[in-house]
């Protein structure tokens, strides 16, 4: 077998034999090992599929470069990828990841060095929208063959168009492919033939449609191949099952687009034609034979035809006879009887102010792209609104992007796995648990999410303040948390020991503690009011005491009479 150029990683641990399907391992990316005839035909029928591929991303490409089309996509690009003068736009969190404070502290560092090797501050807005428009992405992860425990090297961007993803099936001893049963016990446990992946990367602008011959490096005339690990390959997730192809978001968008383009262009033609009035030339001919009245009205379109042309050049004003209008006049012969030779005028187009279809074509483009149509005039301000006013399409539009962000995401998993285990930080059985506690934060825009989250901090606060004297009546304090400041168990617990450290440290007052009526100040526990008992007068009549009605009362024990 040919050798293939970059670099392999491996798990060491091989599957249980006992974990069994009768399934044969695929990949959800329209890259399938059988495509023909059988159960496992044999890996033939790629012309017509890649070369399908090929011409759709340079038709995405095209797409792009309409304004209506280039539009809608900065609108998701702008709204995924947040550039901010202060902050990365994407940082990776690590709050779920059970593993110690130096294995987190590693990752973080090796994802901020490949940050900087992608250059993402910077080329975040063009990596994101090549990825949006192709549907696909491949960066080639340089290393030092030599002394690969130094990580990656570089990373370099490879276009769409030199590369692709293939799965090919091994061939066996008798040259077929069969599905054989290799446990009588188990009628699950089937044997598939193994599997090779690979790239093939070709130099020269054109789609890489065969399979390379055995040569130095894998190479041909068809291209290279290349190691599967070597390469990141981020997709988008949209695969056309009767084809077997990766689509991209602007594939819904086709039709919608060329409708747009050509009723644009059909309303300027027929503006130009039907805007002006025309002369209608009625000539009367007579008897004449057909032959002379065709003649007779020739000479008379001639004779009258002379037209005044402007020159902006020299300013001067002349005849040239041999001028071609596009909006020509009309001149049609009339036979003796009629009422002789006129002249009359044919008026223009009367509905040539309506552009209703085209913003309709306008809205079904923007619609197709997932993008509200609420965004397609930049006249309206944003406005902030109450939770009620928030418009639907909006949300939908915030889920949309949101998915686009989680199926990015795995082009930094995937160099930040390479990353981790060439370095010996963690083992390929090791991504395998990390991977799916390893998330990925992006930044949102800091100006409106802040007015945002200040305006339902707000509305909470007025709501807590409405409900305030029903507390411990209809309400309970942990109801209030919980259904209106929307605070979550985690939340509660952190805030309640925040609260009692400061009431200790002395930052806050304590809640509980009197208040003094004269100040207005806590007072001291300590140095509580003490009113004491009652200053007794000596009686003159030895040690009796003289004791008022009103002491009475003050002493009288509880439960006692009225």
């Amino acid at each position: 077998m040919a050798r293939l150029f970059g670099f392999s990683i491996e798990n060491s641990e091989p599957v249980s034999p006992t974990v069994v399907s009768p399934v044969p391992p695929n990949n959800e990316d329209g890259v399938d090992h059988y495509l023909t005839s059988g159960f496992f035909g044999s890996y033939v029928d790629i012309e017509g599929v890649y070369r399908t591929e090929y011409d759709l991303i340079k038709r995405y490409r095209e797409m792009a470069l309409h304004p209506e089309c280039d539009s809608a996509i900065e609108d998701v690009v702008n709204e995924a990828i947040v550039s901010d003068t202060d902050d990365s736009p994407i940082t990776i969190e690590l709050s779920n990841l059970s593993a110690s404070d130096g294995i987190k502290n590693k990752i973080r560092k090796e994802f901020k060095y490949i940050l900087e090797l992608l250059d993402f501050d910077k080329k975040s807005h063009e990596i994101y929208r090549n990825w949006y428009i192709d549907g696909r992405l491949y960066y080639h992860k340089v290393i030092d063959l030599k002394r690969p425990e130094l990580g990656i090297q570089e990373m370099r961007y490879i276009d769409s168009l030199k590369m692709r993803y293939v799965r090919q099936a091994k061939k066996t001893d008798n040259d077929k492919y069969k599905l054989s049963n290799r446990n009588v016990d188990n009628p699950m446990d089937y044997e598939f033939p193994e599997i090779e992946e690979y790239f093939i990367y070709n130099p020269k602008m054109t789609y890489p449609t065969g399979t390379p011959a055995p040569g130095a490096l894998g190479g041909s005339s068809s291209g290279i191949k290349m190691s599967k690990d070597s390469i990141t390959y981020c997709t988008s997730g949209l695969v056309d099952r009767n084809k077997g192809s990766t689509l991209s978001y602007l594939h819904k968008a086709i039709k919608s687009l060329n409708q747009l383009r050509m009723i644009e262009d059909s309303l300027v033609i027929y503006r130009l034609s039907r805007a002006p009035e025309r002369r209608i030339f009625y000539i009367d001919v007579g008897n004449l034979p057909k032959v002379k009245a065709e003649q007779y009205l020739r000479d008379v379109m001639n004779r009258y035809r002379n037209k005044q042309v402007y020159d902006s050049a020299t300013g001067e004003i002349r005849d040239d006879k041999k001028f071609m209008a596009m909006l020509e006049d009309f001149w049609l012969p009339r036979r003796e009887g009629g009422r002789g030779t006129e002249i009359t005028t044919l008026p223009g187009g009367q509905n040539l102010g309506e552009i209703t279809d085209i913003e309709y074509f306008k809205k079904k483009l923007f619609r197709s792209l997932n993008v509200p149509t609420s965004r397609m005039d930049g006249e309206g301000g944003f406005n902030l609104g109450r939770s009620s006013e928030i418009l639907r399409d909006e949300v939908k539009f915030s889920k949309f992007v949101a998915r686009l962000r989680k199926r990015f995401s795995v082009m930094f998993s995937d160099m930040l796995k390479t990353q981790l285990i060439l370095k010996n930080i963690i083992t390929p059985e090791d991504w395998e648990i990390m991977n799916e506690h390893i998330q990925y934060d992006f930044l949102y825009d800091n100006h409106f999410a802040e007015l945002k989250n200040a305006e339902l901090l707000n509305e909470r606060l007025a709501m807590v303040a409405t409900a305030e004297p029903y507390v411990g009546k209809y309400f309970s304090q942990d109801y209030v948390r919980r259904n209106i400041l929307r605070q979550t168990d985690i939340e509660i617990i952190e805030q309640d020991n925040l609260i009692k450290k400061e009431i200790e440290n002395g930052i806050i007052p304590d809640p509980n503690q009197p208040i003094d009526p004269a100040t207005g100040m806590p007072m001291d526990s300590t140095s509580q009011m003490d009113l004491g008992q009652p200053v007794m007068e000596p009686d003159l009549k030895g040690d009796e005491q003289i004791v008022s009605p009103r002491q009475k009362a003050m002493e009288m024990p509880k439960g006692g009479e009225i």
